[in-house]
């Protein structure tokens, strides 16, 4: 059953950024044309003012919300504060904007940071609050979990048809590319670049190589988002077994499950960084595991099928091209 039509004024916020800009491309690919962006410069989601008179003027009918503060290790860990309050503050104002306004349709993304440190592998969606959060980005995940309960909260009191996808690590086209503010894929792109760029005899990596890692294309998400707007309701998902458990997200992954040891070793030999790769034990390895239970999307009839070292490829050329500086 179609659930988003071709003439849905839909706004995607955060467009410029890496899941933003994959779903935007992924919707006009589908002949999603009627789609609004706006720029920051154009609409500060920190400001509630402007986002209620935004909602007010342009009356968008579909919200998928992918604007939020965003950081790997380093950037979650230094700036706890801002992580916590922009994103409690942006989530907030375009989610209850959407109620006030009547949207009928939301998509919160979140990411698979919001479940515990020692969680049961694969992770599933019931897994939310059952143990520690990851210290190292507590007040971004928690932030992330508030987000999701007043999804929740909005769908129970109000029957609002608002849900929750919770994407694994993505990367790609437009991702954060910064060297300390970023995610470990990307940040190893640059790092494993620049290395082979000024002849580097080797690169250190943070950690000791162990920790395993789920990663995802963000063309990937781009379909599953335009996937599940398209074939579950509010209904189906009150009556699934996601919907029995009280819950609105969905987990959002490939299965594919990779160390951070041999994510750089497949990183190096795509830049063709023919140096030492070595480890530094003494920075934070992060979660030890983190492999999202997709199983309830693929019993939707969606499911992850792009090759993983292609979209590494992808990724190194489009950094190449677009953001490598000598």
């Amino acid at each position: 059953m179609g659930l988003m039509t071709k003439k849905d004024k839909i706004f995607v916020a955060g467009h410029k950024g890496l899941a933003g800009s994959a779903i935007v491309e992924t919707l006009r690919q589908n002949g999603y044309n009627n789609i609004i962006t706006k720029t920051r410069s154009e609409l500060d989601l920190l400001n509630t003012l402007d986002v209620n008179n935004f909602f007010s003027k342009e009356k968008p009918n579909i919200i998928i919300l992918s604007a939020a503060k965003v950081g790997g290790i380093h950037a979650n860990n230094t700036y706890r504060a801002d992580f916590i309050y922009q994103n409690l503050q942006i989530q907030n104002n375009v989610i209850w904007a959407a109620h006030e306004n009547n949207v009928h349709r939301l998509i919160f993304l979140g990411s698979s940071c919001i479940y515990p440190k020692e969680c049961p592998q694969p992770i599933k969606e019931e897994y939310l609050l059952t143990g520690k959060l990851e210290y190292t980005n507590q007040p971004y995940a928690i932030a992330k979990i508030a987000g999701i309960e007043l999804i929740n909260s909005l769908r129970k009191q109000y029957g609002r048809d608002y849900f929750c996808a919770m994407p694994t690590n993505l990367f790609g086209p437009h991702d954060n590319f910064h060297p300390e503010n970023s995610h470990v894929l990307p940040a190893l792109i640059r790092k494993f670049c620049e290395a082979k760029e000024l002849n580097l005899s080797e690169v250190v990596v943070w950690g000791d190589g162990t920790p395993l890692r789920e990663f995802m294309y963000s063309m990937e998400l781009g379909n599953a988002i335009s996937y599940l707007a398209n074939n579950i309701s509010f209904e189906e998902l009150e009556n699934s077994i996601i919907g029995h458990q009280g819950l609105c997200h969905i987990n959002i992954g490939t299965g594919y499950e990779i160390s951070i040891k041999e994510l750089a070793k497949t990183i190096a030999f795509t830049v063709g960084f023919k140096g030492c790769v070595s480890f530094d034990s003494r920075k934070p390895n992060g979660t030890p595991r983190k492999r999202m239970d997709s199983s309830f999307i693929n019993s939707l009839g969606w499911k992850a099928n792009l090759n993983f070292e292609e979209c590494i490829k992808i990724s190194v050329d489009w950094y190449l091209s677009n953001t490598f500086k000598t």
